[in-house]
């Protein structure tokens, strides 16, 4: 472990999962937080299961209704804040907020249901937030190749595609790693670019 550094300053990465309903973005921030995650589900009402399309997820009992938060202490003075997105188009208005200052965001893909992700991959497209998408493996589901996966979604080249259980904390690591270092590649051509101009 290292040390705080001497003026005493604290750096802290803030992390977007999204993806669509019942995806997973619960479970990975779960999966992958040091603390207890900060959840605001809800059990799914009558009114609800109307509204929203459980094709696929029958047996989700809740839902989040605000976000998912956990922590992830790299370093003292270095840690990661995750943040877990609504998956529900009516509390997209969030996704804004949550968005602001983020390094960049994991998007969770359901292949069962793969347009589902289509609304936070083109969120993240045009706010030039980087992404990696990571493909959740559900028990029963047909594998796919990331690169199959990355042709379906229209994703712009570049984009990481990478498989992961997020009820696994290595595999949800594994994930978070891909992202920072994409993100990191992401910002450098950008500062390199301006320094260009």
């Amino acid at each position: 472990m290292g040390s705080v550094p001497s003026d005493g300053s604290v750096l802290a990465l803030k992390i977007l999962v999204a993806g669509g309903f019942g995806v997973g973005k619960t479970t990975l921030v779960g999966s992958v937080s040091e603390i207890r995650p900060l959840r605001t589900e809800e059990r799914l009402t009558t009114a609800g299961r109307d509204v929203d399309d459980l094709a696929g997820v029958e047996q989700k009992a809740t839902t989040t209704v605000a976000m998912d938060f956990g922590r992830i202490t790299i370093r003292d003075g270095l840690s990661v804040y995750l943040f877990g997105t609504p998956g529900q188009d009516r509390f997209w208005f969030l996704w804004d907020e949550l968005a602001l200052g983020a390094l960049g965001a994991v998007v969770l893909a359901d292949t069962r249901r793969l347009t589902d992700c289509f609304p936070a991959v083109d969120f993240f497209e045009h706010r030039g937030i980087p992404f990696v998408v990571a493909v959740n493996r559900f028990a029963g589901t047909r594998d796919f190749r990331p690169d199959e996966v990355a042709r379906a979604l229209d994703l712009e080249d570049g984009t990481p595609v990478v498989v992961c259980d997020a009820r696994e904390r290595s595999s949800g690591k594994e994930v978070l790693i891909n992202l920072v270092e994409h993100a990191g590649r992401v910002h450098a051509a950008r500062l390199l670019a301006e320094t260009r101009v």
